[in-house]
C-alpha cells in the first residue's frame, strides 16, 4: 500500500511553533471565507434544532442548577436560566450535518495539528459546538480541558483543540478568553467549593488572570489550544450570536470520547 501523500499547505510557521511552546495557543484569523461560514452557521443551527428535539427521549439530569440532556453518545446542555430550552453545547455534534462532518477532515484544520502532534496518523477524539445566544448566552468558569479526559485518555498531553469561530467574537459577546503559559504547568488541581461540578474548573490560585488574553477574532478564525492551556469565557451581553464548534484531534487510530468508536482523519 501506498502512503498517502498530505498536502504541506498550511503547515505551522516558526512564529506559530513558538507560542504554541510559550503562550499554549496561536490564532489564524479569518481562515475561511465568509460563504463557507455561512455554511457552517447554518449547519450548527440544523444541528442545534435536531438536538432539541432529540432530547425528548433522552436522559435528562442536572448538576449545579444546569440542565443535562444524554441521548445515546451525545450531550446536550441548555442555557443556566431555570426551564430554558436554548441549547448551548452538543458532543458531539459532527453526526448531526454533513458540512460539520466535513470539516473534521479538513486540512486547514489538520494539517497544523498533524505538525503539532508529529505524526500523519491522526483521529477524532472529540468535538462540540458551542452556542450563545445574544443576550442569554451564559459564560463559562476557568477550566482545563485535561482533567475532564484524564481517566479516559492514557496521553492527554497529546489532545489539541481547534475552535472554528462561526462568528465575529469580542469581549461584548463573550469571546473565548486563555491564559497565556498556563498550560505549562500540566494539570492543575480543581475548585473545592463543594459543587458537583467544582472540580472540574481550576483553582484560582494555581493561575494569573493578568496573564488572560481575549482572544477577539473575525468569523471564519482558528484558535489552536493546549489541553492544558486555562480557558473560559464571559456571558454574551450583545445582540449577537458566538457560535463555535471546538474540535480535539489525538494521534494514531483511537477510540473517540463518546461514542468510542474510530473516527479517523484522512
Amino acid at each position: 500500500m501506498h502512503a498517502v501523500e498530505r498536502s504541506t499547505e498550511f503547515g505551522l510557521t516558526e512564529a506559530e511553533r513558538r507560542a504554541w511552546a510559550e503562550d499554549g495557543f496561536f490564532l489564524r484569523p479569518a481562515a475561511f471565507a465568509a460563504a463557507e461560514i455561512e455554511a457552517l452557521a447554518a449547519a450548527a443551527e440544523a444541528a442545534a434544532r435536531t438536538a432539541a428535539a432529540g432530547c425528548a427521549r433522552g436522559r435528562s439530569y442536572v448538576l449545579d442548577g444546569k440542565r443535562f440532556v444524554d441521548c445515546d453518545h451525545v450531550t446536550v446542555q441548555f442555557e443556566h436560566a431555570p426551564g430554558s430550552e436554548d441549547v448551548k453545547v452538543i458532543e458531539p455534534v459532527h453526526g448531526f450535518d454533513a458540512r460539520l462532518e466535513a470539516l473534521l477532515d479538513d486540512p486547514r484544520l489538520t494539517r497544523p495539528v498533524r505538525e503539532l502532534l508529529g505524526t500523519d496518523d491522526l483521529s477524532l477524539w472529540t468535538d462540540k459546538l458551542n452556542l450563545k445566544r445574544p443576550g442569554v448566552g451564559s459564560g463559562f468558569g476557568w477550566h482545563q480541558d485535561s482533567p475532564y479526559w484524564i481517566h479516559d485518555h492514557q496521553d492527554v498531553d497529546a489532545l489539541p483543540n481547534v475552535m472554528v469561530t462561526f462568528d465575529a467574537a469580542d469581549a461584548g459577546n463573550g469571546a473565548l478568553g486563555l491564559i497565556r503559559g498556563s498550560h505549562r504547568s500540566g494539570c492543575l488541581p480543581g475548585t473545592a467549593d463543594g459543587t458537583q461540578l467544582g472540580g472540574f474548573y481550576t483553582d484560582p490560585a494555581s493561575f494569573d488572570l493578568q496573564d488572560r488574553v481575549v482572544a477577539a477574532a473575525p468569523a471564519g478564525s482558528l484558535i489552536f489550544f493546549s489541553p492544558h492551556l486555562v480557558h473560559g469565557s464571559e456571558p454574551n451581553h450583545s445582540d449577537r450570536p458566538r457560535r463555535a464548534m471546538v474540535i480535539t484531534y489525538q494521534p494514531g487510530h483511537a477510540p473517540t470520547l463518546k461514542s468510542r468508536e474510530i473516527r479517523p482523519v484522512p
